[in-house]
């Protein structure tokens, strides 16, 4: 296979960026297929970290970077990430990055919308307020504006008229002012010469690179558990998450994709509300929050924490095609006396071996927790199988056996090259 798509298999933070950079020295074209600058990935190479929301994670390592025409793209955030990444060295050029011409744009308005949607629920679903369920929301509508727009200034400012006139309709119905349009149609005109250069037929060059042999890399953001369809619905994303997603946000046959590497944790974190099983709360909670770092890479919200899931690990595996697993973080369990996998859930009295699809049904569930033996030697850094300590190959092991699906790698530490390598994921 010359392609890997690579899949969050939790609720999102499980280190995607940091695996693909590391398939990226390997790939010719790394592409972002869905979600927007609500994604986070952090990247460490030689000591410096780079924070990375709508920039595909092979920039930094020089490849081409496509982004698909899934993603939700707000040309604000873009240009302020480019900026960044020169002023450390890295130049992000047409040559590097090629935007599909036909990705959604992510407005003021949609931040605002966001904002005032969540604060008039009962029950805030804990959206990262970046306006990009509501830019999804106008692509499905059919009153979206898309990247190609900028290059028609009267056309955008006809368009960008008619989603007005909806947006403002509601917010005076709901009390609000409603959205001024100049201000944001010179912005939208200003940034056009800065991001017109970068757009291009990202179809048409992931199917030359598939006629040519070319290896690609998919980058998911967000996770399975986070996707609109298969997710803990309402608390979810707005794109797809999934591998089948992939194809439809980047333009490529399905048949192309190649392997699905899926990435977890070795315990469990979810951001914002929702049902988390596995939850600890408490003083070890707060102990796996510390040791991990688990703070938002764009928010710095803290992440609740808990132990790893493998029923609804194993489920992410069976609906998102993935058939490689990707585990991150070993090092953090370093020391722990003990360490527990969620191996079946309880619901009302009875055993079940899946997450049930109801929101109310998901609050009612208690884990089915299996323990094993926590290890004193440290995995930081350790780049051998037979180098780990007995109870973290168990733990591996247990794993991978419980979930159905090969361990293809193993992180150990924050660089590129701190990880253990089972089953390369190119073959």
């Amino acid at each position: 296979m010359s392609n890997v798509v690579v899949v969050g298999a939790q609720w999102g933070d499980e280190g995607k960026g940091r695996i693909v950079d590391w398939l990226a020295e390997k790939a010719d074209i790394v592409v972002r297929y869905n979600g927007g600058h609500n994604a986070g990935h952090t990247l460490v190479v030689d000591g410096r970290t780079y924070k990375l929301a709508l920039l595909p994670s092979g920039v930094v390592r020089g490849k081409l970077g496509l982004i698909g025409n899934g993603v939700a793209l707000d040309p604000e955030a873009l240009l302020a990430e480019i900026d960044r990444m020169a002023a450390m060295g890295i130049r992000v050029t047409p040559e590097v990055l090629q935007i599909a011409e036909t990705a959604t744009l992510v407005l003021p308005v949609h931040r605002a919308i966001d904002a005032a949607q969540e604060r008039m629920r009962a029950k805030p679903l804990g959206t990262t307020l970046r306006g990009i369920g509501p830019a999804y929301e106008d692509k499905v509508g059919r009153r979206g504006l898309r990247v190609c727009d900028l290059a028609e200034p009267e056309l955008l400012a006809q368009k960008l008229d008619v989603l007005l006139e909806h947006h403002n309709a509601w917010l005076r119905g709901s009390g609000q002012e409603p959205f001024p349009r100049d201000p944001m149609l010179n912005d939208l005109l200003a940034m056009a010469p800065r991001i017109l250069p970068f757009v291009g037929r990202v179809w048409e060059q992931l199917d030359h690179a598939h006629s040519s042999g070319k290896r690609v890399v998919f980058e998911g953001s967000q996770a399975v558990m986070l996707d609109v369809d298969w997710g803990s619905y309402p608390y979810v994303t707005s794109s797809s998450t999934i591998a089948a997603g992939a194809a439809s946000g980047a333009g490529i046959a399905p048949s192309h994709l190649g392997r699905v590497l899926g990435v977890s944790k070795v315990y469990a974190t979810r951001v914002g509300e929702g049902p988390f099983t596995s939850e600890l709360d408490g003083a070890l909670g707060d102990e796996l929050r510390e040791r991990g770092g688990e703070y938002g890479v764009n928010t710095g919200r803290p992440r609740r924490c808990g132990w790893l899931d493998t029923v609804q690990l194993r489920q992410s595996c069976k609906v998102a095609g993935i058939n490689q697993l990707a585990l991150t973080k070993l090092d953090v369990l370093d020391g722990f006396e003990s360490v527990q996998l969620c191996v079946g859930y309880m619901l009302d009295g009875a055993r079940i071996d899946y997450m049930p699809s109801t929101n109310a049904e998901q609050q009612r569930l208690q884990p089915v927790l299996r323990r094993f033996d926590g290890w004193v030697g440290s995995t930081r850094g350790v780049r051998s199988y037979g180098d780990l300590p007995p109870q973290a190959a168990a733990l591996i092991d247990a794993i991978q056996n419980e979930v159905g699906v090969p361990v293809a790698m193993v992180t150990t530490g924050p660089e590129r090259d701190d990880a253990i390598v089972l089953q390369p994921p190119f073959a």
